[in-house]
């Protein structure tokens, strides 16, 4: 019998790019509302706290539903299950724009897109392992999450812009086109998989998706993992919300806010993109895990106590580099150490506990200090994040990359 020999196509670039489209046009559409909510309270004749929840809805419907959409994926294929998330990506975007002056049609579209959602999130490892060669599925998991923090981006910037120059239906038909023309994109050049395998045969064959998930929760690396997921984008999303709040304390403006929240996205977009390309050409996956969590922590505390405005931007921009690095690393990480699992179900299940950090941004609220300052919750996320270093000394290199590395 002839022998399989592995290629990688060039048109893995095409299907990766269209996946990450999609990603941008879905935490567009999260975003949008966040930067505008004095301007739709006003529209809509609604609460702050109820167009607060056209953002967290999307935090809602996922927990539930994450693990049986990876199911979903690991068992339909990449294509069939993520074009069913593009398809809602685009028709709810669309119908939200079409009812875009009725608050409770748009709640309910946006609930929608919240079911849409982790097709998208949970399938980032799938496409990697299907498309790529182990050397390169950490840079490709991370260009795909470059893509949502560009989209968190262009929602956070072009929305007050979109509605306070042509209203919120406008704003939200703009944003509905840009999902229908993500999805026709998906639908028409995405493959489920490369004729031949971009890596060797013992490194494609999956378990059944109910067996993979019960051998990883036996593993210890990957509940060390779930926890610096949980912590990790428990600071993130808690830094991100309470922004402004974090810095009025110390004179800075809500302009001087919201341009430092870019900071930490930039610096998020740039270190997803080099730490992970450098985890792949060393073939080494804790060091980079370890070097993200651990220098996060003094990063954080520099947010706490530095006082001018350039200093506090540095802080900012670092801990996004060296935080949000971790996700792609961890994304391949976890299909590795967790292999034959399938891709999708490890995949869902960090996602999960990142969903879960909601509970950090109450928990910041709550203790807030009686002259408004975070100080006290950023300490407590800063030691989470020292017990979350001290933890993952535990976790063992990844087996794979280390086969990779030895080849």
């Amino acid at each position: 019998m002839p022998e399989t020999r592995e290629k990688v196509y060039a048109y893995r670039w095409v299907v990766l790019a269209v996946f990450a489209l999609a990603n941008l046009a879905i935490q567009v559409l999260w975003i949008c509302y966040a930067p505008i909510s004095s301007i739709a309270v006003e529209y809509y004749g609604v609460s702050q706290l109820q167009v607060g929840m056209l953002a967290m809805v999307f935090m809602i419907v996922y927990v539930p539903i994450s693990i049986p959409v990876s199911w979903l994926i690991d068992t339909l294929g990449y294509r069939k299950a993520v074009s069913i998330g593009v398809v809602m990506l685009g028709v709810f975007g669309l119908l939200r724009a079409f009812f875009a002056s009725n608050f409770g049609l748009v709640m309910a579209a946006t609930v929608g897109l919240g079911l849409a959602q982790p097709f998208l999130l949970n399938a980032v490892s799938t496409v990697a392992g299907r498309w790529f060669p182990i050397q390169e599925r950490a840079t490709a998991s991370g260009l795909a999450l470059v893509a949502s923090f560009i989209g968190i981006a262009i929602g956070q910037v072009t929305s007050p812009i979109l509605a306070l120059r042509y209203g919120i239906p406008t704003m939200a038909m703009i944003f509905g086109i840009l999902a229908a023309v993500s999805a026709a994109l998906f639908l028409v050049f995405t493959r489920d998989a490369p004729l031949t395998p971009p890596c060797p045969a013992d490194q494609t064959e999956r378990a059944l998706v109910l067996d993979g998930l019960k051998s990883m929760l036996k593993m210890e690396d990957i509940w060390l993992l779930l926890y610096a997921f949980l912590v990790g984008m428990g600071i993130f999303n808690g830094v991100s919300t309470w922004i402004a709040a974090i810095t009025e304390p110390k004179g800075f403006s809500p302009t001087q806010a919201g341009d430092l929240g870019a900071l930490l996205l930039i610096g998020g977009i740039v270190g997803a993109v080099i730490i992970p390309a450098l985890s792949d050409h060393l073939r080494q996956r804790k060091p980079f895990l370890l070097l993200g969590v651990g220098l996060s922590i003094p990063c954080l505390i520099g947010i706490i106590y530095a006082q001018p405005y350039w200093s506090v931007a540095v802080f900012m921009f670092l801990m996004g580099f060296f935080l949000n690095s971790l996700a792609p690393i961890g994304y391949q990480y976890a299909a590795e150490i967790t292999f034959p699992a399938p891709e999708g179900t490890s995949n869902g299940l960090l996602n999960l506990a990142g969903q879960c950090s909601v509970v950090f941004i109450y928990a910041m609220e709550f203790m807030k200090g009686r002259d408004g300052s975070f100080t006290i919750s950023l300490w407590m996320l800063s030691g989470l994040m020292l017990v979350g270093c001290l933890l993952l000394l535990r976790m063992h290199e990844s087996k794979l990359i280390r086969q990779a590395a030895q080849e």
